[in-house]
C-alpha cells in the first residue's frame, strides 16, 4: 500500500516509511491510496471469527506487502491481548468498552499496534528513532506503555502541566528506561505545536529520525477500527441501525471508524460528540471550519482546538460537505452536562461512566431524539478511575482501584518542566 500526503506536495511513500517519517515532507497527514472494502461474506460470517482474524483481515492491505503476513498476525495477536465487550444500558443505548487494556484507555490499541509495527522496522537498523508525541491525557501512558523497552526507539512525550489526571501522569512520568516526559507550562496546543515545529525543524531533522505516536502517523491511527467491527460482531444480531457516538478531541478515533466504514461495515451513521472544544460541532452548522485555542475541561483528553483528523475525514468523503452531513453529527457539551450526564448513568444504569463516555452518551440521546429507532453506541474510552477526584465527586461513591491503576500510583513521576520550543530542541539535541 502506497500513501500520499493531504497537502499534496510530496511524493507517494510506503507504510514503512509513512510510520518512521509520521508527517510527509511537506507536512500533511498520510493517506493510503486506495481502500478496498472486505467481501460481503466476511460480514456475513463475522460470528465465527476471532478478534485476531477480523483485525488481520481489516487491516491486512494497509500494510502489506512490508508486514510479512506471519509477522502481522504475530503483531495484531500481541495488541489485541484485552477485551472489548459492549455493555447494553437499555434497548437504545449501549457502550462498547475500550478501557480494559494495560493503560486502560482505548489508545492502548494504536500505541501497542504502532510499537510493534516500529519494532519491526528497525529490528536490523543501528539508527534510533525518538518518537515525539504531544498528549491532552491518555496518549502518553499509552504510547509510554506500548514502547517501553522497544529497541532502537527513545520516547519523549510533551503534556501540559496541571492539566492531566493526577493517574494519566504517573503512567507517563513514572516507567523510566527509554520514556521521557517533558512537562509544559501550557495548553496541550502549545504541546502540539512544540511537536509539529520539531517535525519542521531542518537543523533538528538532519540530526535526528523524529517520528509522532499521535494519531497523525497512520499505525497509530489505522488500527482504531478494529473496535468498531468488534462492536458490531456483539450487536449486528440484534439491532439494524447501528450508531456511534465517539467523545472527540483530535478526531483520529471517529477517523477510525469511517475508515471501518469504507471497509464496508454496515454503520448507518457517526456522532462526534465534543465538549466546549467544539470547532466541528460549529462546522457543521456554519460550513466554517474556525480553529480556536482549547479550553481545559474534565473531559481534558478532547482539550482540542485544532483536531488533526479531521482533514482525513473530508478525503474520506471527497470533501463533499453534503456527503459528510450524511455520515456525521455533532454536539457539543458543557462541565456542568458532563457532570449531569455521569449523575444520570450511575442512578439510571448502575454504571460509571468517565466524563469522556458521559459526553458521547450525551451525543446518543441528543441523535436517538431525531432517530427514535436506531441503536447508538458510545464510546467508553477510559476507565472512570483515572479520572477519580471527578467520578467520586458527582456519584459521590468511593470507586476501587483496578491493578493497572494501583501499580503505577506509588512509584516516582520524573519530569522535565519546560515552556519554549527551545529548551525541547536543546533538551533533544542533548
Amino acid at each position: 500500500m502506497n500513501y500520499y500526503s493531504l497537502n499534496h506536495k510530496a511524493p507517494k511513500t510506503t507504510f514503512e516509511n509513512a510510520v518512521v517519517k509520521g508527517l510527509a515532507p511537506d507536512k500533511g497527514l498520510y493517506f493510503p491510496e486506495s481502500i478496498t472494502p472486505l467481501p460481503k461474506d466476511f460480514f456475513d460470517n463475522i460470528d465465527n471469527l476471532s478478534h485476531t482474524e477480523i483485525a488481520f483481515q481489516a487491516i491486512k492491505q494497509f500494510v502489506s506487502p512490508e508486514i510479512p503476513e506471519a509477522v502481522l498476525k504475530t503483531i495484531v495477536e500481541e495488541t489485541l491481548s484485552f477485551d472489548f465487550p459492549v455493555i447494553k444500558l437499555n434497548d437504545n443505548i449501549s457502550t462498547l468498552e475500550l478501557f480494559h487494556g494495560p493503560t486502560m484507555a482505548f489508545k492502548d490499541v494504536g500505541a501497542r499496534f504502532m510499537a510493534r509495527c516500529l519494532g519491526y522496522f528497525n529490528k536490523d537498523n543501528t539508527n534510533e528513532v525518538t518518537v515525539l508525541v504531544a498528549t491532552s491525557g491518555d496518549t502518553g501512558g499509552a504510547v509510554a506503555n506500548g514502547f517501553l523497552g522497544v529497541k532502537g526507539v527513545n520516547v519523549v512525550i510533551l503534556y501540559p502541566s496541571g492539566k492531566v489526571s493526577d493517574i494519566q501522569e504517573k503512567q507517563l512520568t513514572t516507567l523510566g528506561q527509554n520514556i521521557k516526559a517533558l512537562e509544559v507550562n501550557g495548553t496541550f496546543d502549545d504541546c502540539q505545536a512544540m511537536v509539529k515545529t520539531a517535525f519542521l525543524d531542518e537543523e533538528l531533522t538532519s540530526k535526528m529520525q523524529l517520528t509522532s505516536a499521535n494519531s497523525i502517523n497512520v499505525a497509530r491511527w489505522l488500527p482504531q477500527l478494529f473496535y468498531f467491527i468488534f462492536a458490531y460482531k456483539q450487536l449486528h444480531n440484534k439491532y439494524n441501525d447501528i450508531v456511534f457516538s465517539v467523545p472527540s478531541g483530535n478526531f483520529g478515533n471517529i477517523c477510525a471508524g469511517m475508515m471501518a466504514q469504507q471497509l464496508g461495515l454496515p454503520i448507518k451513521h457517526f456522532v462526534a460528540s465534543n465538549n466546549a472544544n467544539n470547532v466541528v460541532t460549529r462546522y457543521l452548522i456554519s460550513k466554517l471550519y474556525e480553529p480556536k485555542p482549547s479550553v481545559q475541561t474534565i473531559s481534558n483528553a478532547m482539550d482540542v482546538g485544532a483536531p488533526s483528523n479531521f482533514i482525513r475525514i473530508q478525503e474520506i468523503y471527497k470533501n463533499k460537505f453534503d456527503t459528510l452531513k450524511e455520515n456525521l453529527s455533532s454536539y457539543s457539551y458543557s462541565d456542568e452536562d458532563t457532570k449531569y450526564a455521569m449523575l444520570e448513568i450511575y442512578n439510571n444504569f448502575n454504571y460509571v461512566a468517565d466524563p469522556h463516555g458521559a459526553v458521547g452518551y450525551l451525543g446518543c440521546k441528543a441523535y436517538l431524539k431525531e432517530n427514535p429507532n436506531a441503536h447508538c453506541v458510545f464510546l467508553e474510552t477510559a476507565h472512570p478511575t483515572k479520572f477519580l477526584d471527578v467520578v467520586e465527586d458527582v456519584i459521590k461513591e468511593k470507586q476501587p482501584l483496578p491493578e493497572q491503576i494501583k501499580s503505577v500510583m506509588d512509584n516516582e513521576k520524573v519530569s522535565i518542566k519546560i515552556s519554549t520550543y527551545q529548551e525541547l530542541k536543546n533538551f533533544l539535541l542533548n
